[in-house]
């Protein structure tokens, strides 16, 4: 005889989203967040972290034992589902659309992937006033362009007050983005998300969840070359043009196959490029140095002491160049924000 089986409790599909940012102390922050999150939010939840690329990451455990929400590590495809987190595995953009998640390996932005403007750039387009996009503590500007396009889409941006940051340049950067967004200490950011979630009113059962425009791949942005002449920089990452495109106050900087910078991140990769050369040069410099006293040797005992002489002038002229280079390598740089102070 067959077993009729009662109804199945589906989870419910989010009526919207809270796509939350962080970098350095933004852990901290998000930890403080989620303890004060209610258990019945009718959004989903997307968190991108800035995390190194190469490790395993152990963030959805960490933020898993701060609330009774479910919170899994993201994975291509899947559904959007009321009050679960879904935190960006290392090495993806994480990006929301058509009610589903997508993962990515695209072009870093901010030097970084996963990268916190693409999340908020897909959740202003895919659920516009249902988006809430929160900036909590880090280092330079990832997440202020992204924030502006929710805004502009009609959605709520939430910012960690920069006073109560461990590194307020995210949050700052955002509010400059987004002029009078509200701002918050990590815990009572909590209470304004569920809130804003709770205005967020019932899907009609045959309303989607999110919007049905730009049907196209969420890389259809970065495949498309800038319009006009590239500006005279070129990318820290593939040494490609530059385009600098305007948004409102912000610039951001793009290359031909898509990397993407604000200024202070540009600023920050050209140093790590900067850095890269010189440890170049100066292996190069004590190579050279080396070679031409080990010619130098081999002359002298074959009897050519006046070439040997010039190879060994010729050594110490190489290692003096090498103590330059070691020198200015041994040079602590500026912080960025003063660097553009500097330069205006």
């Amino acid at each position: 005889m067959r077993r009729t089986l009662g109804p199945v409790n589906r989870p419910a599909p989010a009526r919207g989203i809270v796509a939350i940012g962080a970098s350095a102390g933004g852990i901290e922050a998000l930890q403080r967040l989620m303890r004060e999150l209610p258990e019945d939010l009718s959004a989903a939840v997307c968190v991108v972290v800035h995390i190194p690329a190469t490790s395993r990451s152990l963030l959805a455990e960490i933020v898993a034992r701060q609330t009774a929400l479910p919170v899994t590590a993201a994975t291509d495809g899947e559904d959007l589902v009321a009050g679960h987190v879904y935190v960006a595995p290392p090495d993806r953009h994480l990006r929301v659309r058509a009610g589903r998640i997508t993962l990515d390996r695209g072009p870093k932005e901010n030097g970084v992937r996963p990268a916190i403007d693409p999340l908020f750039r897909s959740a202003a387009t895919a659920y516009g006033e249902r988006a809430i996009a929160v900036v909590l503590s880090g280092s330079l500007s990832d997440g202020a362009g992204g924030a502006a396009a929710v805004a502009a889409a009609g959605g709520t941006v939430l910012l960690q007050d920069p006073d109560d940051a461990v590194v307020p340049s995210m949050p700052a950067s955002a509010l400059a983005a987004v002029p009078g967004a509200p701002r918050h200490s990590a815990p009572e950011l909590a209470d304004q998300i569920a809130r804003g979630t709770d205005m967020f009113s019932p899907l009609e059962p045959e309303e989607a969840p999110v919007s049905a425009e730009n049907p196209g791949s969420p890389l259809d942005e970065v495949r498309r070359t800038p319009e006009g002449p590239p500006v005279p920089l070129t990318c820290p990452e593939c040494h490609g043009p530059l385009w600098e495109l305007r948004e409102g106050e912000l610039s951001r900087f793009r290359c031909r196959v898509g990397h993407t910078f604000y200024e202070d991140a540009l600023l920050d990769g050209k140093g790590a490029a900067i850095e890269s050369a010189l440890w170049m040069a100066l292996e190069a410099l004590e190579e050279r140095a080396e070679l031409f006293l080990k010619l130098a040797g081999r002359l002298a005992r074959s009897g050519s002491g006046e070439s040997a002489a010039r190879f060994r002038e010729r050594a110490r002229d190489a290692a003096e160049r090498a103590e330059l280079v070691r020198g200015v390598l041994a040079i602590e740089e500026e912080p960025v924000d003063q660097v553009r102070e500097v330069v205006g």
